[in-house]
């Protein structure tokens, strides 16, 4: 399993990138992994505040729907455009191509409730 270092997780296998007061966040590896072939990404969430843990989208795979919790408080200002059309990239590239929203932090510090790379391992492999 991949699992970047210089990221960090949640218990609902998404994974966070912060540029300044601005987190890029996807699902992990091992979530799109359980999930399986992944057919369409649904975020109609753009421009919204939303809270931690509030869903904002939905990732649709051959044998399941599930939903996509938000890690972190604040406004999505901007979602990968590229997951219409290819939403495999999920599959394929899940910490590059595959990134879902960015967000703008309501507040930076909830960012140290998330988990470190060698945290959200240990979750991952009790499950």
């Amino acid at each position: 399993m991949n699992l970047p270092e210089n990221l960090k997780y949640s218990k609902d296998h998404e994974w966070v990138t912060l540029e300044g007061n601005i987190a890029t966040i996807g699902i992990t590896d091992f979530a799109q992994s359980e999930l399986g072939d992944i057919v369409f990404v649904e975020i109609e969430t753009e421009d919204e505040e939303l809270e931690k843990d509030e869903v904002f989208g939905t990732v649709e795979a051959v044998k399941t729907v599930s939903d996509l919790y938000m890690p972190l408080s604040g406004k999505v200002i901007e979602v990968n455009e590229n997951l219409e059309s290819q939403p495999d990239l999920v599959n394929k590239e899940p910490y590059e191509g595959g990134w879902m929203i960015k967000v703008e932090l309501k507040d930076k510090s909830e960012v140290e409730a998330l988990l470190s790379a060698a945290e959200y391992k240990k979750l991952t492999t009790e499950e």
